[in-house]
């Protein structure tokens, strides 16, 4: 009956029914309709108020700094509430960070109470089959909005950009380039955003030419970097959106013999280990990574007792670490009047 009145197969309506991924949205509507007309009632996966034994982490990749500062936070929260974590890199398998057809039902067929996804871009399928299936989930730092209702833990990014940004001009530099990461991301845009802010406030001019983009790769900010070089008149300092571009950046500046900071200035984002490392020592803004991912499953925990955080978008705060990548420009005659 439920097929005959939703328009389609026995074997389809079955397998929306039963919660499985390989359905279109289109039709997973149509047959949920049914089931929701006719009175079917699907078992809940979590029951309100009893105690987790199972939460997956899916991660954006598992060899990377970033990844270990989220692994350190989730191990910690998960360790205080007696929680088991099974770690995976299912975002790593189809371009644009979606989980591979079907990991969906490989998840639901291990008993996972609740899921955390780092850097994650879900499908509006993904989304559908996780609410059908009243498996609880919160998102450490989405690589775009979520859709309304969806729990999300970042960082204070705009915020970020500004104090960089500010940084750079308490030291008196006026021409300042920035090195983004993905046009569409979304910490890459708050980023941007807090550069733009910044220099509006300063009644400085943002040249098109002094915005680029690397992919928050090092390759990428070292392609940007030479290119910033070249220009007529290049900037005396550039803000990073991330280490690793930091970095990337540095080593360009270092095959020019553009020594920095007397040359040029560079602050980055996010504060991992390497920027600590670095000689210089890379100024740059610190992102909670280990707190954020913490945070993150806390609320999923609260999310699978039954309970409703209030807000769906948690952010931390950045600040601002003083290293040794950064000083006033020289002097106006090596490098050249204010924009």
């Amino acid at each position: 009956m439920i097929a005959r009145e939703a328009g389609v197969s026995v074997p389809t309506a079955s397998k929306v029914a039963n919660g499985r991924e390989d359905v279109s949205p289109e039709t997973r509507r149509r047959v949920t309709e049914v089931l929701d007309r006719l009175g079917y009632v699907r078992r809940p996966r979590i029951t309100a108020g009893r105690a987790p034994a199972l939460v997956d982490l899916v991660m954006h990749q598992l060899d990377s700094p970033w990844s270990g500062a989220v692994l350190h936070g989730v191990e910690e929260a998960a360790h205080e509430a007696g929680v088991s974590v099974v770690v995976s890199a299912a975002l790593t398998r189809t371009r644009g960070g979606r989980p591979e057809r079907g990991w969906l039902d490989r998840l639901r067929a291990r008993g996972s109470a609740g899921m955390l996804f780092n850097l994650a871009e879900l499908s509006t399928a993904q989304y559908n089959w996780l609410d059908q299936h009243g498996i609880p989930f919160v998102l450490i730092d989405p690589v775009l909005e979520p859709p309304p209702g969806v729990t999300s833990v970042g960082a204070t990014n705009w915020q970020g950009g500004v104090s960089a940004t500010e940084h750079l001009i308490a030291l008196g530099h006026r021409r300042i380039a920035v090195i983004g990461g993905f046009r569409r991301k979304q910490c890459s845009t708050a980023r941007l955003a807090g550069y733009r802010s910044a220099m509006a406030a300063a009644g400085l001019r943002v040249p098109p030419e002094y915005v680029g983009y690397g992919g928050f790769s090092e390759e990428g900010a070292r392609r940007e970097m030479e290119r910033l070089l070249a220009l007529p008149a290049p900037p005396t300092a550039v803000f990073t959106c991330s280490d690793p571009m930091g970095l990337g950046a540095c080593r360009a500046l270092a095959a020019r013999g553009v020594r920095v900071p007397r040359d040029m200035s560079v602050v980055s984002f996010d504060d991992l280990p390497q920027a600590r490392w670095a000689s210089p020592g890379l100024t740059t803004v610190r992102q909670p990574l280990a707190e954020m991912a913490g945070t993150a499953l806390r609320l999923l925990l609260r999310r699978m007792a039954g309970d409703r955080p209030e807000g769906v978008r948690t952010e931390l705060s950045t600040r601002l670490v003083l290293r040794d990548s950064t000083a006033p420009p020289r002097t106006r005659a090596a490098t050249g009047a204010p924009a």
